[in-house]
């Protein structure tokens, strides 16, 4: 008698428009003296909706990270860093996110939504303007910030009110965009000049 023939379906994939890479850093945790960069590591690369969700199911949601910690997704390439060749003429919208929030949850729910958003492209006018986003863990409040590689005013805004749908937050909630050349002037991410407001 003949062996059967073995019928293990393959699994189908569900190719996303690029490849996307997960990184993690807490500064707080880093060796004194060391490069931020080396601080920075890598939780996956993946070009998948399959492979995506293989990494993000198995890491810890943002709201669970230790106070100072930050996830960055950006497109493969691109490093979350406001040096980057793609990064250093944008900039960034950040929405603040008050503790109460925080704690209901609110982080995790916005910080996936935005993923998706950034993942599915449905933001980006013409697929090139997302270069990714940060969701960062304060003691005060959290902050999810979405890193634009243009700062032309009229792009941003667009793309901005695009991500207030995809997170569905109510008109009062505000997003600032600050550009990078002022955090890289200044060292420091958030305590920039907000140049317009969504």
């Amino acid at each position: 008698m003949a062996a059967a023939a073995s019928s293990t379906p393959e699994m189908a994939t569900t190719p996303l428009h690029r490849r996307w890479v997960l990184w993690y850093d807490n500064p707080r945790l880093a060796p004194e003296g060391s490069n931020w960069k080396d601080n920075l590591k890598k939780c996956g690369v993946f070009g998948t909706a399959e492979e995506f969700w293989q990494i993000f199911n198995n890491i810890k949601p943002a709201g669970q990270l230790a106070v100072n910690s930050n996830y960055h997704l950006f497109r493969e390439g691109i490093e979350p860093m406001w040096e980057d060749p793609e990064n250093i003429k944008g900039g960034k919208f950040v929405l603040n996110i008050p503790r109460k929030d925080a704690k209901s949850g609110r982080s995790d729910e916005w910080w996936l939504f935005t993923v998706l958003a950034v993942l599915g492209e449905t933001m980006d006018l013409n697929g090139n303007q997302v270069c990714g986003a940060v969701v960062s863990i304060r003691k005060s409040q959290n902050r999810i910030a979405l890193w634009l590689k243009s700062a032309d005013r009229e792009t941003c805004i667009k793309i901005a009110e695009r991500w207030k749908r995809a997170l569905e937050v109510s008109s009062k909630t505000t997003f600032k965009y600050q550009a990078h050349k002022d955090a890289a002037a200044s060292g420091s991410s958030f305590q920039n000049e907000i140049k317009f407001e969504v």
